[in-house]
């Protein structure tokens, strides 16, 4: 089966998709449920095989009634197609391995047999063992020049051990062939913003310093730690975080237009903006850096317990649940634009948006009072409900108003606006991508590194610096620092949620 490319070119999709980690929560979250969803779209060659591999005993019968029960937890029931569903199971296949042991690895070889499809290895496991596993398929002959491999974040805790797994994967694969996924590069809004910038005049001439004022960035968490103490609390907020959704929106807002939609013409224009972000003088950090840790708190009428109350807590860590800052672009485009950024865990609620505000009108003529109406706001919603608003400013309406403004939105809800068309997961359009060898939603290595150099400053600053992270009640929009630090510059979070 053929696809096409973003030329439309005409491609084919047709693998063999090796999911290390088959058993485990993304797998069985995100992996299965969004392969299901291309079946039932018929974006699935019917030559493609999916081979589970996982440590725990299974065989083929028993793995195909586990994805099935998976399926019917996670897929909606009325888009649970039985022949859709039939067609998906009868693709899996199982393997039981242990991954860093290489004589298991015969008998991937021995399932490849024959096959002339190009193998997608997909690993959704520790890092760590990301060059054992591609080590050990080298060796006994699973690969060839077409094998891709795809990785999950994080990659790696700092630069250097990001460096040692990426070298480790590239001894193996060129980089041509590596995918190294940020879910929020595959969400329809965020793929959106790329064709609202570039395709439409009214945005592409008013994107730069001279119109825009400041630009920020929720990605605000309910959850706590749910049972990952002891990955978060080596981590923080800022490596789990910043260094990599966050900072990939810093850079599709503020990169400059691609020479066309290739990947490397995409993401040469990202590491650009990562070059140039501002790094964090010893000054800055006590006034444009909030780093925050929840205490027992109230969300939706249920109390929650603290960041050090949690199971397993080390109750002296200093890691920080919540980041809030503010930093700039230094290039023509964006010079003496702010970029205020904030993310944490126990937030009132789960949001991720973008927002846009562009500069007020050099002359102004209407009630002074409304003065601080007079800005039009771009508003990017990525979740919990994908859409994109424009804030504008029209007379109210009325006899006895006179020239009184009100602000409303010209609102693009993709739910509302295409009521038949189910959105796609971000893990569907990113698997098709993959099978497609279409790299222009992945992240580079030079961008994973450059954003890691930014991340291991500012943490090497907190470090020195020894100060524990300001508390903030479970339920709450963070530290009244992070407030204060937007509003030193008299401006506010935007809160119309």
């Amino acid at each position: 089966m053929s696809r096409h490319n973003q030329v439309g070119e005409a491609i084919s999709t047709e693998i063999d998709l090796a999911l290390f980690g088959a058993l485990g929560d993304l797998a069985q979250r995100k992996l299965f449920p969004s392969l299901f969803h291309l079946e039932r779209e018929g974006l699935l060659d019917p030559a493609t095989r999916l081979l589970g591999l996982a440590r725990q005993e299974h065989d083929r019968d028993s793995f195909r009634a586990q994805v099935e029960k998976t399926l019917k937890t996670r897929v909606k029931a009325e888009e649970l197609d039985r022949e859709a569903l039939e067609r998906f199971l009868a693709r899996l296949d199982f393997l039981q391995l242990n991954f860093t042991h290489p004589e298991g690895y015969a008998a991937i070889h021995e399932w490849r047999q024959g096959a002339e499809r190009p193998m997608v290895v997909y690993l959704s496991v520790a890092a760590r063992i990301y060059g054992d596993i591609c080590r050990h398929l080298e060796s006994t002959g699973c690969l060839d020049d077409e094998s891709r491999v795809v990785v999950e974040k994080p990659i790696g805790y700092d630069l250097a051990s990001s460096a040692e797994i990426n070298d480790a994967i590239g001894a193996v694969f060129p980089e041509s062939r590596i995918y190294r996924i940020d879910h929020y590069l595959g969400k329809e809004t965020v793929q959106n913003l790329i064709a609202l910038r570039f395709a439409n005049p009214l945005f592409g001439t008013q994107w730069n310093q001279n119109h825009i004022s400041h630009v920020e960035i929720t990605v605000a968490e309910q959850v706590g730690i749910e049972g990952r103490w002891g990955y978060f609390d080596d981590a923080g907020q800022l490596r789990d975080m910043v260094q990599n959704h966050l900072l990939q929106l810093v850079c599709l807002i503020a990169m400059d237009p691609p020479a066309n939609l290739d990947a490397d013409a995409i993401r040469d224009e990202k590491v650009k903006v990562l070059k140039a972000l501002k790094p964090f003088t010893d000054d800055m950090l006590g006034r444009d850096v909030v780093r925050g840790q929840y205490i027992a708190g109230t969300i939706d009428g249920r109390s929650v317990p603290g960041y050090l109350e949690e199971e397993g807590a080390n109750t002296e860590s200093h890691t920080e649940s919540f980041v809030a800052m503010k930093t700039g672009v230094a290039n023509w485009r964006w010079a003496g634009v702010p970029f205020y950024l904030r993310t944490g865990k126990r937030m009132p609620e789960k949001l991720s948006q973008i927002v846009i505000h562009f500069r007020q009108q050099p002359h102004y003529i209407f009630d002074p009072d409304q003065r601080d109406l007079a800005a039009n706001k771009l508003v990017i919603r990525l979740q919990p409900e994908e859409g994109i608003a424009l804030e504008v400013l029209t007379k109210d309406s009325g006899l006895d108003k006179g020239m009184r403004l009100r602000r409303g939105p010209l609102h693009l809800d993709f739910n509302s606006a295409f009521p038949k068309t189910r959105i796609p997961d971000a893990y569907e359009r990113l698997l098709l991508e993959v099978m497609k060898g279409q790299q222009y939603l992945f992240v580079r290595r030079d961008e994973v590194e450059y954003a890691w150099r930014w991340c291991d400053s500012l943490n090497a600053a907190w470090k020195d610096r020894d100060e524990p992270p300001r508390r903030y009640p479970a339920g709450s929009w963070g530290p009244v620092a992070s407030i204060a630090m937007i509003t030193q510059d008299g401006r506010s979070w935007y809160e119309d949620y």
